[in-house]
């Protein structure tokens, strides 16, 4: 059974940090591609970010483009998201994906003073 796991999500002011990461059990991670997804209070599903899985290039939505890393580590089948310089509007629910098709429950980024 596939399982996507987030967690590191959290409360944090403005300009701060945080790294979220999504584990998988049932499946091996690097033979796909990862996106991260968020979804605020009252708004459609946006794509932010995603990591193929040939050669691990990268792709950002323009509002986190030079705030947002997105990396695997394959040993621990795991992704992560580096979010810095973080902005009370990325505040939402995140979730990682596998295609669309394996969803995580989604781990909570709330951005405020």
């Amino acid at each position: 059974q596939v399982q996507l796991v987030e967690s590191g999500g959290g409360l944090v002011q403005p300009g701060g940090s945080l790294r979220l990461s999504c584990t998988a059990s049932g499946i091996t991670l690097d033979y796909y591609a990862i996106g991260w997804f968020r979804q605020a209070p009252g708004k459609e599903r946006e794509g932010v970010s995603c990591i193929s899985s040939s050669d691990d290039s990268t792709f950002y939505e323009d509002s986190v483009k030079g705030r947002f890393t997105i990396s695997r580590d394959n040993a621990k089948n795991t992704v992560y998201l580096e979010m810095n310089s973080l902005k009370p509007e990325d505040t939402a629910v995140y979730y990682c994906t596998i295609g669309g098709i394996y969803w995580g429950q989604g781990t909570q980024v709330t951005v405020s003073s």
